[in-house]
Parts: C-alpha cells; structure tokens; sequence
C-alpha cells in the first residue's frame, strides 16, 4: 500500500484536487494520466478475490451453471437486460482505492460484496431473462415499470427484504429482485427465520424454488455488452473526482445556518483539557453517520455527504470542539440532528421551514 494521500482534496469545497508538496510525483503522475492508460484489469488486483467469492457462494447455491462476467467502470451496475456486473475501477488499484478513501468514501470487505450480490441478482435476472416471466411479475412487479432516482419508500415495509441502505428493495421491482437475491445469496443470513411473517418471505421462497428449478441449466444468455469499460475512460483521474464532485447533489448552504445547533451540540470550551477539534471528531465518524442516515432515511447519500461537509466545514470555522469524555453523546447527538435535517428535506424540500 502506497504511502497516504495527505491532501489530495478539501472533499465538496475545492475545485480542484490538490497534491501536497511532500508528495511524491508519482502521485501527480497518476492523477493526470487519463484512466484508460492505466493498464487496470481484475486479474490479479485487490478485488478479484471478492469475485471468487462470490463465484464460490453461487456454487454453495447450487447455481453451478451461472458465472456472470465482470468488468471495471466507473461505478457498480449492471446493465439493463446485460447480464454483466460492472466494478468501480478504484478497487482494482491499492493507490485510487486510497485516493477514493480520501476524496469520498472506500468501500470495505462487507460493502464490496454486499454489492456484488445485489448486482449478481440483476445479472441472473438478465441471463435466464426471468423478467419476462409471469410468476416473476406477480411478486415482484412490471419490469417496465418507470425507474426513478427519487423514490418515496414505506419505512419498515415487511413486504420488502433490507439488503443495501435506504430501503433500497423498493425502489423498483428489478431492485427488489436483486436485494431478495442479496439476501437469499448472503451465507448465514438465516433469512428463514429473519423474515419469518413477512411478506417478503413470498419472494424469498419464490428465489429459492427458482434456483432449484434452474440451478442446473445453461443461462439463456451467457455474455453481456458493457457499456462503458475502463479502456474507453479518456478522462484522467483527477478530472473524474472533479467531475464526481460536480455531480455531487447541491445543497442550500446559504438556506442551512447550523451555527447555534453547532454551539449546542458541542458547547466545550476550548480550555477543557479533554477538549477535541469538532471537526476532526466529525471527519473520524464521517462514514459511519452517512451509512446510518442513508440506511435509516432512505435519502439519497450525496445529499447526506455534502450536508456532513459542510456541517464539518463549519465547525472547523467556528473552532469547536468535543469532549473526550462524552464522545458517544456528541456521536448520538450529530447523528439525530443529521437525520432530522435530512428527513426535513426529504419530506418538505427545504432544510428550513418557515
């Protein structure tokens, strides 16, 4: 593993990312090499060993004939009717994967195949194009149905299996096909008992009586058109955090003025021989209150993300600090207070009401 990145992005708040003068130009090298030339394959890199994984846990499902192809890209999917998963093309080098640590937010072990089985989910879907069948439609819903980013899910549905953050099943009925699989295909999940008077045991049950029907047959498509592969990613890596940074959902920082809920939140004086920057407290646990108000919220995590950089940016300026002693009653707090900002916005549109 390379050395650590030390300032490569001030995340939402810079233009561009930026390389520390201690660095070395290596580093600069690689963020101005378009992608493509990069040379990147899944033989041989950090994340093959999650697809030999996941092979291993079809196997263990009896879907021996069943072995989706992969390839590396710019985000995880699976194309629309191909049955072909694509990889994040970050995790196929120990120094992007850093630089993704870094500038957003690195997926750990658990993460990496909680999304290839939802994935391999789509791409099963696609390679027996059960889709098309009127069992699969009955439970789960027209595939034709209109996809949409912003959904409005029903929290804590018992109709809907809970796989990937944000009540992600119910989003449309070729996601709820994937997390059932997700789950289905996750070793020890114990969905039987799990999800014992559910309605989306109905569903489980279904996935399972279909592995057994099909386990053993040739998929009726065994390859899958890509759509766009990491050799024809032209832009270099640093304009793709950039222009991952320009996509980022927009949030209205002159509407949210969180300074009094800051000093509330944390009112320790700066004298406190346990006293902690607030900032450098927030940026530790980050990853973990993003993760838990997407999963909880069902909000969309760039929104959550840019409102924790600029709720972090802003206890930075105003200097605040934490106690060492109640760092669980900080957490807990920041938490709550992110979650009802957010659940506001969801439902209201607006951080603040009038």
């Amino acid at each position: 593993m390379p050395a650590r990145l030390q300032t490569l992005c001030e995340r939402a708040f810079v233009p561009n990312i930026v390389i520390a003068k201690t660095e070395p130009a290596a580093y600069q090298e690689l963020l101005d090499r378009p992608i493509r030339e990069l040379g990147l394959t899944l033989a041989g890199s950090p994340v093959e060993r999650f697809v030999d994984q996941l092979y291993r846990e079809l196997d263990a499902k009896g879907l021996a004939k069943f072995r989706p192809a992969f390839y590396l890209t710019n985000e995880w999917g699976c194309p629309s009717g191909e049955p072909i998963i694509g990889i994040p093309f970050y995790l196929a080098h120990a120094a992007l994967a850093q630089l993704e640590k870094e500038t957003h937010d690195l997926e750990d072990a658990r993460e990496i195949m909680m999304y290839l089985r939802h994935e391999a989910g789509h791409a099963f879907t696609y390679a027996y194009k059960l889709h098309t069948k009127p069992d699969w439609k009955r439970i789960f819903g027209p595939f034709r149905r209109p996809y949409r980013d912003n959904y409005r899910p029903a929290p804590f549905s018992r109709d809907y299996v809970r796989h990937l953050p944000g009540w992600y099943a119910q989003k449309h009925p070729d996601e709820d096909f994937a997390e059932t699989f997700a789950v289905w295909l996750t070793p020890r999940s114990n969905w039987r008992k799990r999800y014992r008077g559910w309605g989306a045991m109905e569903k489980l049950r279904y996935l399972n009586r279909l592995a057994r029907r099909v386990g053993k047959s040739e998929p009726l498509r065994r390859r899958g058109e890509a759509d766009l592969t990491v050799d024809e990613m032209e832009t270099t890596v640093a304009e793709f955090y950039n222009l991952q940074q320009a996509g980022r959902e927009e949030v209205a920082v002159t509407e949210l003025t969180p300074d009094t809920d800051m000093r509330d939140i944390f009112p320790v004086s700066r004298r406190r021989k346990a006293a902690w920057a607030a900032a450098e407290f927030l940026h530790q646990h980050r990853k973990a209150v993003i993760d838990k108000v997407a999963q909880w919220t069902g909000a969309q995590r760039p929104l959550i993300k840019t409102l924790m950089d600029t709720i972090e940016k802003r206890a930075s300026e105003l200097d605040l600090r934490v106690d060492k002693t109640r760092s669980a009653e900080h957490l807990a707090e920041i938490t709550a207070y992110v979650t009802a900002l957010v659940m506001t916005y969801v439902t209201k549109g607006k951080f603040i009401q009038p």
